[in-house]
């Protein structure tokens, strides 16, 4: 028969009280470290000896010392109280300091085109935090995949799910083609009206012929047909695709910066949009996370509205 084992149970506190009192010799001695009275002291050990169903201290008018189990018991729960307070202080400068590993998810587009560039910089000013980045088109949940910070982009509000959700860039969908495809096309198209003729590369959300509605910043609205020649399951194959000369396509402000920089890209009318949306950090605590996530998420915020305002996309003569 195997006998059915037994937990220490009570307050951690009862073993921290023995220990001291070990430690010092004394029980005023321990009293005192402990910042409690002796009373308060011996109660706790007398209620740990209890607990365990041995004598931990030999007493005497004049002294306590540790009995051979007690000396024993005292050896090994030292030990673990020194591992425990060295966890709770890390778990405290967590929310201090910024340091330890950072576990990130993105969708595709802004894990590849966007995020890389954020993440080197990020590195050069926090060398002592490292970052897993999960790139990847499903909504991750954090808690079962231990992430730290999911990036997601919605076109509204985000339904609850649970976690913190803070808001880190405006975006929208604009219109991007390669120098080369509108050098050979008779050059940019000057109102929406124009772009019916051109060939299209969309992401899988769009099926058939697509109608989009195009708006500006006033407001006014025009809607046309676009007719695809090229699909792909994501923003940043269309971008890639686009640059190849594919065609117009359809892509986020965010991803199309660093090409629109490059001047492989180039906006075409700059002023009009097809879609807005916003990208959302969450993470499990919110404003109580962990430093590093906190200490990223902000950079993030302020990397992403350097980059459009450095592209400023919708900027321009109108068209």
């Amino acid at each position: 028969m195997v006998a059915e084992m037994e937990t220490l149970g009570g307050p951690l506190e009862d073993v921290r009280a023995f220990c001291a009192v070990a430690e010092f010799g004394t029980v005023s001695a321990a009293a005192r470290q402990l910042g409690e009275t002796k009373g308060s002291v011996s109660r706790r050990v007398s209620r740990l000896e209890r607990r365990l169903g041995v004598t931990l201290l030999a007493r005497t008018p004049r002294a306590v010392s540790p009995t051979e189990e007690g000396a024993a018991f005292y050896a090994k729960a030292r030990e673990a109280l020194a591992w425990l307070d060295d966890a709770a202080e890390g778990a405290r400068q967590s929310q201090a300091v910024p340091s330890g590993h950072l576990r990130v998810t993105a969708p595709v587009d802004i894990g590849l085109d966007v995020l890389p560039e954020v993440v080197v910089r990020f590195r050069k000013l926090h060398p002592q935090i490292t970052v897993e980045l999960l790139v990847t088109d499903a909504s991750l949940d954090l808690a079962a995949n231990r992430v730290d910070l999911a990036l997601r982009a919605r076109a509204g509000d985000l339904p609850d799910m649970g976690y913190r959700a803070s808001l880190v860039a405006h975006f929208h969908l604009g219109l991007y083609a390669a120098p080369a495809y509108l050098s050979i096309h008779g050059g940019a198209p000057a109102t929406p009206a124009e772009l019916e003729g051109h060939a299209w590369v969309v992401s899988r959300e769009f099926v058939g012929a697509a109608q989009l509605r195009l708006t500006d910043r006033r407001g006014h609205a025009h809607e046309i047909v676009a007719r695809p020649v090229i699909r792909t399951s994501d923003y940043a194959s269309v971008l890639r695709l686009t640059m190849a000369g594919g065609g117009i396509g359809a892509i986020p402000n965010l991803v199309a910066a660093a090409a629109v920089a490059s001047g492989a890209l180039v906006p075409v009318l700059p002023r009009w949009s097809v879609a807005e949306g916003k990208l959302y950090a969450i993470s499990v605590g919110g404003r109580d996370a962990p430093a590093r996530v906190r200490v990223f998420r902000e950079f993030v915020r302020t990397e992403l509205a350097a980059l459009q305002a450095g592209a400023a996309p919708r900027g321009g003569a109108s068209r």
